[in-house]
């Protein structure tokens, strides 16, 4: 079935915010879509017509096993278009967000299957974030807060939690990307700053806010 983008849209912001909380309120909903609360409830309950989520008023709302299916299809859809503005069409990782938004609503499955694999079958996106495959399953991407990892020990660049533009222009400004290779030499006591080593690039100094952002893989033994 075909559906909407407008209730594509409410089916996936629902989808990120039960990551954080199994049961949505609508005002936190109508915060995430920047729409009022009244209609936000009257979307519910259409969308709650079509089977694809659960809501009682005043108790919030979380998706069926139909709504999360189709909440994993459009962002699969969204990170693979991701991967393709900036893999094929030379796109920064920072312009890809918007552009991707409008292309998940393409509702064709033989083209994004066909995507999929002239892409070469990507786990992750740009930002890391983790590509579901054609049967929704999402592939689990280890991974540890740059915040706690030991001194000078090898690590690698893996994902972003924070993918707002200016976030990701200061990364670039910085030169670190997903894949960049990184240790921490020392933390500031005074502010938590943090003074990291990247491979090829003389010590930079980064923010507690910039560093609770990015996560990494490493190896205890040494190895990213």
């Amino acid at each position: 079935m075909k559906y909407s983008s407008s209730k594509e849209n409410y089916i996936k912001a629902i989808f990120h915010l039960q990551q954080e909380e199994n049961v949505v309120s609508t005002n936190g909903l109508a915060r995430a879509l920047s729409t009022k609360p009244a209609s936000v409830t009257d979307m519910l309950k259409k969308l709650k017509t079509q089977k694809l989520l659960q809501y009682q008023p005043y108790k919030g709302v979380k998706l069926s096993a139909e709504g999360k299916k189709l909440a994993l299809q459009i962002i699969r859809k969204h990170r693979l278009w991701e991967y393709f503005l900036v893999e094929k069409l030379g796109f920064g990782w920072e312009e890809v967000h918007e552009i991707a938004e409008e292309l998940e609503h393409i509702s064709s499955k033989k083209l994004i299957e066909r995507l999929d694999i002239f892409l070469g079958l990507p786990k992750t996106d740009p930002h890391g974030d983790p590509i579901p495959d054609g049967q929704g399953r999402m592939p689990l991407i280890e991974q540890t807060s740059l915040l706690e990892l030991p001194h000078n020990i090898p690590a690698k660049i893996v994902s972003v939690s924070n993918q707002s533009t200016s976030m990701l222009e200061l990364l670039r400004h910085n030169k670190i990307g997903i894949g960049t290779k990184l240790s921490i030499i020392r933390r500031f006591e005074f502010d938590h700053s943090l003074e990291i080593s990247i491979t090829g690039q003389p010590f930079i100094t980064i923010s507690e806010q910039l560093a609770a952002n990015l996560y990494v893989s490493y190896d205890a033994t040494g190895k990213p």
